[in-house]
């Protein structure tokens, strides 16, 4: 039966690591946080019922009762080689969160991640303790790899005790990319609620079910999430840590996503935004993103505080010293763009001089558009007829059906046209005409594409692939019908993507172009897949078929191949329509001067948004489209780089952060890449957890489970168990059905091996891309399995006894001082000796960096022999006591220096927000401002949430000198 006694705050002293009684079976404290009057303490069965169950419970509402260390009882272990007690410690020390302020990164660097110091410099920025929270916004420019240095701040967040709920929101496209990325390079499942995953959750769960509350990892895209559905569950779920990938689609004030992203901000504990492309130019706009992160970067007027924001922004492009040093043969330097001149065919001619004559340059100086802007809109035409004659014929259509839509039953009375509009109706037609004769012979641009695409070896039976970029869907699905039949390829060899697709049909395109085994020859894709998506895989031809009329854009699809991981010199083409005539061939290469502009800022800047100064794709635009219909020179709406670099606002700030000089980045790798501290490697944990938790201790095949090394390849496989099993089912639906590994499960056990099964997804012949061996991480699964099952092998309270290489008798502990919030700031190991064992009152307590340097001093490291005869174990019960309560007098030391660090942290921090709101109470209260003073006031509230409140003492092992006889030993007690 529940208790129902209410417990005040002050009377739970739990932290993480702490052994609770609820409900009459013991749990351990994963995680502790403040709700109201009391606590909401996150736990992990121990005892046999609960042994396989995470739960959470609340101090007002359960009788939480925490074991208390000092009243462990010894027990003596019997398992061959002491392996009961090495699980046990290994498994304790994993589920023992990192302090906060450790600089070291501890996961981040032993996932399949390459070692790039500049990735690394962004974790440890956004672990920063400076900061109160991890928030950073990774501002890199394309192609570094924002993803991977996601996946590593969330995978040190989760070791830190601070990941159990995460929230990743990304545009639709990238989903199943996101997830992939997060699973195979750092273990980290994520449930994707894209339109698959939402149809599964509603044959699940109850209507009315929260489901974030069940799953606790989740990755969804922002179109999804944005609806009143889910904003109705959101304000009702705290998390650990939220990422909101492509953060520039969150500025807007007014916007749904706006709503969201600020909703999500308050919501969470660490905040990731990234954003190669992360403001517009408007300081407000930026400051959006900026006060998500730390309300107090942004004054009460708006203005931006700029150290606070370096201290919350990071950015570097390519060509950043700390990038071009390190990136080496891994991110191959693009070649020279290539602009090839293309002569229109003579249909396509007559077009030309329709446009100059009627539109563009008409003799009279009118042309014949009804509408307002009349500057502007024949380079609307103009820019559809760039594109193909299929898309003019689609954009003369529109309009057509605009000026005169069809009549049916009560619209009959609508009026006719105007005589205006009349006139332009007829001058639509007949330009449709001309497009239609177009249509029926070859086009130029066309013909020049097949002309080189042959030359690059794209063929039917060939590997060579490229990427073909055009704006409109007319041009991709003409382009498609004319590749087929010019090239002989079939049509699963050229496919088209575009927005109108479904996001699963979207993701399964850009999938299987990154595989070697692919059919597709040629991707022909609008500017949906200039954001965010890799196809650098296989591919380093990239074509603009047409020039977007907008640099950010243009940036953004050269990023799609141009990026870390490419390994062949990305070649960068745009076919460039060259008519016989005057004006209009004249404007016509002005736009390839789009192209040359943005190949300089890439080399120089990394952003070429900052040349215009409009940071958005329709306003730059808007902007060629009135320099060509008013006769400009490009350089009057263009900047050169040093202009941008020496401007003021936003964009000279940005030029600042990305010239800043890089920190040194220490290497953080453990000695060897091993594990914890009692085994050398995961896989050697968790051989020895199948061995000793499973039914059937040594039998062949062990336990059952059909394992099988091949040590010649680095690989494992087994048959999960059944409670694993169940633990598998929160992995990525497509890579269970894809490698069905709840049947058979193989795991690389090198990071080596792990990096060669992802190249082998990308070349098999297979039709996926997920690894048919995962790479044993340190956050995989099967090893939280394996230490779950080995907490649970210790009885209530219990310590075990073993024999070591020790004079003295010997206890170790560890200690941890955690803040208000449950969070470990601090953490040492300590051995408790007892130089007079008749004396068990008196002990001498030393502290260590390290579990691994403490056990050494024990004596108790690598494989040792159990000899038995450690009876009477239960009499060395009687040191507990006291070696707990001299270590914990200890730790009133060795944890004083983190503890003034972590108040003097705090009180800068309430020092900033003081001057935020002094210098709030100079301005008129405008009810924005009311609402910013109240997300201050929450701020405090958290910040008094990070001062240290108690210390935690507990033992993990007691180790007897190998010659004692613990009876005489203890005579005296």
């Amino acid at each position: 039966m529940t208790s129902t006694i209410k417990r005040s705050a002050d009377d739970f002293q739990g932290a993480p690591g702490s052994v609770v009684e609820v409900r009459d079976e013991q749990w351990l404290i994963t995680g502790v946080e403040k709700d109201g009057d009391g606590w909401l303490i996150d736990v992990q069965g121990l005892t046999e019922l609960v042994r396989d169950t995470t739960a959470t419970f609340a101090t007002v509402l359960d009788d939480v009762r925490v074991v208390d260390p000092a009243d462990a009882r010894v027990v003596a272990d019997d398992s061959p080689a002491y392996r009961r007690t090495r699980l046990w410690l290994e498994a304790m020390l994993r589920k023992s969160p990192v302090p906060l302020t450790d600089p070291a990164l501890t996961v981040a660097t032993r996932g399949l991640a390459d070692p790039l110091g500049y990735q690394q410099a962004a974790v440890r920025k956004a672990l920063d303790p400076e900061n109160l929270r991890p928030r950073i916004l990774l501002a890199d420019a394309v192609g570094l790899g924002k993803t991977l240095e996601i996946g590593m701040i969330l995978a040190e967040l989760v070791r830190r005790g601070r990941g159990e709920r995460i929230l990743v929101v990304t545009p639709r496209h990238v989903l199943e990319q996101m997830q992939f990325e997060l699973w195979t390079r750092f273990a980290l499942p994520f449930v994707r609620l894209d339109s698959l995953g939402i149809q599964r959750i509603r044959q699940q769960l109850p209507a009315n079910r929260n489901p974030f509350t069940f799953y606790k990892r989740v990755i969804i895209s922002i179109d999804t999430l944005k609806s009143d559905r889910y904003l109705a569950h959101l304000q009702k779920q705290r998390w650990d840590a939220v990422v909101i990938d492509e953060s520039h689609n969150v500025t807007n004030s007014t916007s749904q996503n706006n709503r969201l992203a600020r909703l999500l901000a308050s919501r969470t504990d660490a905040l990731v935004l990234a954003s190669a492309t992360p403001h517009n130019g408007k300081t407000a706009s930026f400051a959006e993103l900026v006060r998500m992160l730390d309300p107090s970067a942004v004054r009460p007027d708006g203005g931006l505080i700029e150290d606070e924001v370096k201290r919350l922004v990071i950015r570097r492009h390519r060509h950043s010293p700390d990038v071009a040093s390190v990136v080496g043969g891994d991110w191959a330097e693009r070649k020279e763009p290539q602009n090839l001149l293309v002569a229109p065919s003579p249909a396509e001619s007559a077009i030309v001089r329709e446009l100059e004559d009627t539109w563009l340059y008409p003799p009279d100086g009118s042309s014949p558009y009804s509408g307002a802007n009349g500057g502007l809109f024949p380079w609307t035409l103009a820019k559809a007829f760039l594109s193909s004659p299929a898309a003019l014929r689609e954009s003369v259509r529109e309009r057509i059906r605009r000026l005169d839509p069809p009549r049916k039953g009560d619209q009959a009375a609508r009026p006719a046209p105007t005589s205006e509009q009349r006139r332009e109706i007829e001058a639509l037609e007949n330009l449709d005409a001309l497009a239609a004769e177009a249509g029926t012979e070859t086009s130029g641009k066309c013909a020049a594409l097949l002309t080189y695409l042959r030359k690059i070896g794209v063929g039917p039976k060939k590997p060579m692939r490229a990427v073909v970029f055009a704006e409109r869907v007319a041009t991709l699905r003409w382009l498609q019908e004319s590749l087929c039949a010019d090239l002989g390829l079939s049509q699963d060899q050229v496919a088209v993507l575009h927005g109108g697709l479904s996001d699963v049909d979207q993701q399964e395109v850009v999938e299987s172009f990154k595989q070697a085994s692919s059919p597709i020859r040629v991707l022909v894709t609008g500017d949906v897949a200039s954001e965010g998506v890799n196809l650098h895989a296989q591919c380093h031809e990239l074509i603009h078929f047409d020039i977007p009329w907008s640099l950010i854009r243009i940036e953004q699809r050269n990023g799609r191949i141009d990026r870390y991981g490419q390994k062949h010199q990305p070649q960068i083409t745009t076919l460039l329509l060259d008519p016989d005539s005057g004006k209009f061939a004249g404007d016509v290469r002005v736009l390839a001067k789009l192209v040359e502009k943005e190949d300089e800022a890439h080399r120089a800047l990394g952003d070429s948004a900052s040349l215009m100064g409009k940071y958005d794709v329709e306003a730059e635009e808007d902007a060629i489209r009135r320099v060509l219909a008013e006769g400009r020179d490009l350089d009057d709406e263009v900047k050169t780089v040093e202009e941008v670099k020496a401007s003021p606002g936003i964009a000279g700030l940005f030029a600042r952060l990305t010239a800043a000089k890089p920190a040194d980045v220490p290497t953080t790798a453990p000695p060897s890449g091993g594990s914890v501290g009692v085994f050398p490697t995961e896989l050697d944990f968790f051989r020895e957890a199948l061995d000793e938790f499973l039914p059937t201790p040594g039998a062949e095949p062990p336990n059952g489970v059909s394992w099988k090394e091949h040590p010649e390849y680095s690989i494992v496989e087994f048959v999960p168990p059944a409670d694993l099993r169940q633990r598998l089912e929160v992995l990525p639906q497509s890579y269970l059905a894809a490698r069905r590994v709840a049947q058979k499960m193989r795991l690389a056990s090198t990071p080596q091996r792990g990096k060669a099964e992802l190249t082998q997804a990308l070349a098999d012949e297979s039709t996926s891309l997920w690894p048919e061996a995962h790479y044993l991480a340190p956050l995989h699964p099967v090893v939280d399995w394996a230490s779950d099952r080995a907490l649970a092998s210790l009885g209530r309270n219990q310590v075990f006894a073993v024999r070591g290489d020790v004079d003295e008798l010997t206890v170790l502990l560890q200690g941890s001082l955690t803040n208000v919030r449950g969070q470990v700031v601090a953490a040492s190991f300590l051995l408790a000796t007892f130089p007079n064992p008749m004396n068990s009152s008196f002990a001498l307590v030393t502290p260590y960096a390290s579990a691994a340097a403490a056990l050494a001093e024990a004596g108790f490291t690598g494989v040792t022999i159990n000899a038995g005869g450690l009876v009477d174990a239960d009499l060395l019960t009687c040191y507990v006591g006291p070696a707990v309560r001299a270590a914990d007098q200890l730790m009133g030391d060795v944890v004083q220096a983190a503890e003034s660090a972590t108040r003097e942290r705090v009180q800068r921090w309430s020092e900033r927000t003081n001057r935020w709101d002094d210098e709030a109470g100079a301005l008129v209260q405008r009810s924005e401002l009311r609402d910013r003073r109240q997300r201050m006031e929450e701020e405090r509230e958290m910040a008094k949430g990070m001062l240290p409140e108690r210390r935690l003492v507990r033992p993990l092992l007691m180790v007897v000198p190998r010659e004692a006889d613990v009876r005489a030993m203890v005579g005296g007690n």
